[in-house]
């Protein structure tokens, strides 16, 4: 696959993701739904990453998101970049059993709207990259 290709597969799988992660928030399924959000913007960036780098366009195998914007060359404004930061912690805490159940307690449904809707911001700015 060539540097396209790739990006284009991250990205569906990218908006698979997104699709899912808007049932679970439906479902009030909130620690997953923010779960797989990470994802959204983790897939994006990889994306991202193949396409800003054709010669080596195999995205490295990480899931921090800060990491993974730099790596793919990118010069996110600090609004983007400080919702990233959050959107960063989901993985971790939705991940691990000893993060589950504090993560769970901060996931109410306003707080999930509210980072869903950051989630969509981000990912409409790193798509217009």
């Amino acid at each position: 696959m060539n540097n396209i290709d790739l990006m284009n597969y991250w990205f569906d799988s990218a908006d698979n993701d997104f699709d899912t992660m808007k049932v679970l928030f439906k479902n009030k399924k909130n620690t997953w739904c923010l779960f797989l959000g990470h994802l959204v913007i983790e897939k994006i960036l990889k994306g991202l990453y193949a396409k800003n780098n054709p010669k080596n366009p195999i995205a490295p195998k990480i899931h921090n998101l800060i990491l993974l914007s730099q790596k793919a060359n990118l010069e996110v404004p600090k609004e983007i970049r400080e919702k990233i930061q959050v959107i960063n912690t989901f993985n971790i805490s939705a991940r691990y059993d000893d993060y589950k159940k504090s993560f769970a307690n901060k996931c109410t449904n306003e707080y999930t709207a509210e980072q869903v809707k950051n989630i969509e911001e981000v990912q409409k700015w790193l798509k217009e990259q």
